[in-house]
């Protein structure tokens, strides 16, 4: 007889693997679907990505047994300083001092994350990896935004193309980067330097190079030292000279939303629910924040309404009613920022930038943004 799941996760990136986690220390049983390598699969690329998580995400992961797991060499570097820049002397700082914090972000290796949660997978009790979806009386969607599930479920997907493609990759340079992460909005590219201690400690940083998509194409092109000029160029003097230290990926970026991210016995998490653009770094944020949420509804119904199915579609709305506001204002921020700076024309330009040092000097502005991005 096939066993039934109270939960399967349907998707094991680090949002499923996350909530397989969470839901197995309380004791449901999960079963979480990974696709099967096929046979003759070419060797996976290295990954460049590097997360930019907040507060509230080092908090779940500390909860999981998997922050303090993290090697202790070089996969998670604190962000002490931010620096933005506009395309006409505009600026905008936040610090961790000003904060009253001891970072304002940890900058993590992608993949160094993704293999201790899949470790601790490994050691949870309650979950079962299996090859495809197993009978649940709740199924969770952390497929990201290409989600088949999320297709035949009928939930439906708006979903915009900025034009734009994200060329990412590991960079040295030749000054350590203190902990100090960069950005310039300079139309139609933002460009973001991250600070990272891989490869080398205290002299690397993660970068995430936001152009449109022909341009995208003709920096994927360039051979390194043609590559590196180019960069050094877009980034100026300010952090040093920057060379690459690692291959390069690119993809595509775009806004979407489902129309709807719960049913009867279904539910979304992650890009399957939401997509915003790279520019904040809140992308996994976002999706570890709905790990949390859905947790922590599920574990109140554990106790003050265990008569309730998992799958009832009340208890999943209250889920998507306390994430529908975080989520739909980072994705208000982030495309209002984009569109803002890809404007041409000295006017706006000059207003914008204007606009970006005035938030400067505004504390209390200052610290609503700082409390979107951070916390």
């Amino acid at each position: 007889m096939t066993k039934r799941f109270d939960v399967c996760v349907q998707g094991a990136g680090a949002v499923g693997k996350a909530l397989a986690l969470a839901l197995s220390r309380q004791g449901f049983s999960v079963a979480l679907v990974q696709a099967a390598q096929p046979p003759g699969a070419a060797a996976a690329r290295e990954d460049v990505r590097a997360y930019a998580l907040n507060a509230g995400s080092i908090g779940l992961l500390a909860e999981l047994k998997v922050w303090e797991s993290l090697p202790a060499q070089g996969a998670a570097t604190p962000v002490l300083d931010m620096r933005i820049e506009g395309d006409s002397r505009g600026r905008l700082e936040f610090s961790a001092w000003e904060q009253r914090v001891r970072e304002l972000a940890w900058i993590v290796d992608a993949a160094a994350l993704e293999q201790e949660l899949a470790t601790a997978l490994r050691f949870a009790p309650h979950v079962s990896l299996v090859g495809e979806p197993a009978p649940a009386e709740l199924l969770a969607v952390c497929e990201g935004k290409a989600s088949a599930t999320r297709e035949a479920l009928g939930a439906g997907f708006e979903q915009h193309a900025y034009g734009q493609t994200a060329v990412a990759a590991r960079l040295v340079c030749e000054r350590e980067h203190m902990g100090v992460a960069w950005q310039w909005f300079r139309s139609p590219d933002v460009l973001a330097l991250l600070p990272f201690d891989r490869p080398e400690a205290g002299r690397s940083f993660g970068l995430v190079w936001s152009v449109p998509a022909e341009r995208a194409q003709q920096l994927m092109a360039l051979d390194e030292a043609d590559f590196n000029a180019a960069l050094n160029e877009a980034a100026g003097p300010a952090p040093g000279m920057l060379k690459l230290a690692s291959q390069r990926a690119a993809w595509p970026l775009s806004i979407g939303r489902a129309a709807r991210w719960c049913g009867p016995g279904w539910v979304l998490l992650g890009d399957a629910a939401h997509v915003v653009h790279p520019l904040a770094g809140q992308g996994l944020n976002l999706g570890l924040g709905d790990v949390a949420t859905l947790a922590r509804v599920l574990a109140e119904r554990q106790r003050e309404e265990s008569w309730r199915p998992l799958g009832d579609e009340r208890l999943l709305s209250r889920y998507v009613r306390e994430r529908a506001s975080p989520t739909w204002t980072m994705a208000q921020l982030t495309d209002g920022l984009l569109h803002l700076f890809a404007q041409p024309g000295l006017p706006l330009r000059e207003l914008r930038n204007s606009g970006l040092t005035l938030v400067h000097h505004l504390k209390p502005l200052k610290r609503w943004l700082a409390g979107q991005a951070f916390k």
